[in-house]
């Protein structure tokens, strides 16, 4: 039962994206789109069980999630602009079931420290949600300097009781992501964006050993493609039971409380 905990929804002609899918050779999604008509096939020909779900309109997230619930669980995508009107849209979509905020600082280059983002934070200690983040390089032409894992170290000092998912592994400062995750219980580390081929030795060590209960399967979907995905997961990692079952489910639902 394997849970993707980080999917984008992109409807057909989100131009916006073009850079980064054809990076990553997804120029069809532009025309397609990545929507629940095209990654419901995906998740059902690879034993994808569900997907956290998020999109910069919040409302196409719902409209997807309430017409596959049992598939598809809700993120709110944050927009720190306007801090008391996220507030109040948080509660209304943790109303909704929604399980977590994203936030990618680079789109505001303001750092995850910055107070833009500490009532989010606190709303969501309140309500019992998850933080799904962007750390890392990033592959949209954006400074990279908000990705540094060193600033969820601050975060996690400040807010002890929040979970936060730390996303794309934190490369190219991923031993330092691997130092903040093991520092505190509640900061995870996902995989999304990365292939299994190109995981950095100690990052994979991690997730074998001693961060075993912090990893978490995420493809970034559709900019990665699920099929290439697993078949580099058997062939380069390898992973034995149970960290296997840890890194596809029970840490997701650990993270997200999928199970409350």
């Amino acid at each position: 039962m394997t849970i993707d905990v980080w999917v984008q929804l992109m409807p057909a002609g989100y131009t916006k994206a073009a850079g980064i899918l054809a990076a990553y050779g997804r120029q069809d999604i532009i025309e397609k789109g990545g929507t629940p008509e095209t990654l419901l096939p995906d998740m059902d020909r690879f034993g994808v069980d569900r997907a956290i779900i998020t999109f910069s309109d919040n409302e196409m997230v719902l409209k997807a999630v309430k017409d596959h619930p049992d598939r598809l669980i809700g993120q709110v995508h944050a927009d720190p602009t306007n801090i008391m009107e996220m507030v109040r849209e948080l509660e209304r979509y943790r109303e909704q079931g929604f399980v977590s905020m994203r936030i990618e600082p680079f789109l505001w280059r303001k750092a995850p420290t910055d107070r833009i983002y500490y009532p989010l934070f606190a709303k969501c200690v309140e309500l019992d949600m998850a933080v799904q983040t962007q750390v890392g390089q990033t592959g949209p032409m954006f400074p990279s300097f908000t990705g540094k894992p060193v600033y969820i170290d601050e975060v996690a000092l400040d807010f002890p009781e929040l979970r936060i998912v730390c996303g794309h592994l934190g490369w190219p400062w991923h031993d330092e992501m691997i130092a903040v995750a093991w520092k505190h219980p509640n900061v995870y580390v996902d995989v999304s964006a990365h292939y299994p081929k190109h995981f950095p030795p100690t990052f994979v060590d991690y997730m074998k050993k001693f961060g075993q209960d912090k990893v978490l399967f995420a493809t970034d979907w559709p900019i990665t493609r699920y099929d290439r995905v697993f078949k580099e997961l058997e062939e380069n990692l390898q992973l034995e039971e149970p960290v296997k079952t840890k890194f596809l489910h029970d840490n997701a639902v650990k993270a997200f409380k999928l199970d409350a």
